[in-house]
């Protein structure tokens, strides 16, 4: 078997085949780059739109739409660089075939040598990238949170059967195997909703103390999506009245509301003549599906 794997190797046809098989898949790699641009620039016109559109559920369909087109994008490229392969191989290489007994136990080493180190791991990878994908675990431009690598988390830039390619809030780019995403967190619309109940004694001071420090929190893309929404003062016992100020934030700036706009707030209360907050504002998590999730739980269990 060695010596005809050395016969193989050392034949005058065999490396002139091979030659042409290297050249042949440098001319498919290119076609296939050619190819995928076009896709990319496609996926990047229904990018635009999804940001743009104000129907979520449209955007959720186009974003959907974005990730096959990234996943379609690694398919054609293999695909591709494949099929032009063997077509110039079989149409320029007909000593190969002649010699197929040769070829055949050489070719079968040669797999197993690879397939051992890289064929195992790229399985894996699809198995994973495929069960996501069906499943629609998360989309091109979802936040998550990747588990069990807690430090690991942002806004999916491009999904792949092998790869998923994730934007960090800090700007990192991380790029992380299929097979080490056992579970994701997804945060809808990529913001956190947070809320804060302040409880006040006058109505119209209150109020407009509480306008007045609302309008200091910076708003930015990756700061507070828009300014915080400051609700009607409703009647809460005797002379007092609840408002309860709502704002959006990406995943790890919750602090904008909860600490700078609180004790902002608190600060600002001390520095009048007569205080208007009657206890320390209360911030906490309002995202209205959750709410209306954990009222069912409350009803069935009561």
């Amino acid at each position: 078997m060695f010596q005809e794997f050395e016969t193989f190797i050392n034949s005058p046809s065999v490396v002139r085949s091979v030659f042409i098989l290297i050249a042949s898949l440098i001319f498919a790699f290119f076609v296939s780059k050619v190819v995928a641009r076009i896709l990319i620039k496609l996926a990047q016109l229904i990018a635009v739109r999804a940001d743009n559109t104000k129907d979520e559920e449209k955007a959720l369909k186009l974003r959907r739409l974005e990730t096959y087109l990234s996943v379609l994008i690694a398919i054609v490229r293999v695909v591709v660089i494949v099929v032009i392969g063997l077509f110039i191989w079989n149409l320029v290489s007909p000593t190969a075939r002649a010699n197929s007994s040769v070829t055949t136990i050489g070719a079968s080493a040669l797999f197993i040598v690879l397939a051992g180190g890289t064929v195992g791991i790229l399985l894996r990878d699809i198995t994973a990238g495929s069960t996501m994908i069906i499943e629609e675990w998360f989309n091109v431009g979802d936040h998550i949170k990747v588990e069990p690598l807690w430090d690991v988390s942002g806004v999916v830039e491009r999904v792949t059967l092998r790869s998923t390619k994730i934007r960090s809030l800090s700007g990192e780019v991380i790029l992380l195997h299929n097979q080490h995403i056992t579970a994701v967190h997804v945060t809808p619309n990529g913001l956190r909703t947070m809320a804060v109940d302040v409880l006040i004694n006058n109505k119209e001071n209150g109020l407009e103390l509480i306008k007045k420090v609302a309008n200091t929190v910076p708003v930015e893309t990756t700061l507070l999506a828009k300014e915080l929404h400051v609700g009607d003062a409703e009647p809460w016992g005797n002379k007092l009245w609840r408002v309860r100020i709502t704002g959006q934030t990406p995943p790890g700036r919750q602090w904008l509301i909860e600490d700078f706009f609180v004790n902002l707030l608190i600060q600002e209360d001390a520095g009048l003549k007569k205080s208007v907050i009657v206890t320390k504002p209360i911030a906490h998590y309002s995202d209205p599906e959750t709410e209306k999730k954990f009222k069912r739980v409350v009803r069935l269990s009561s």
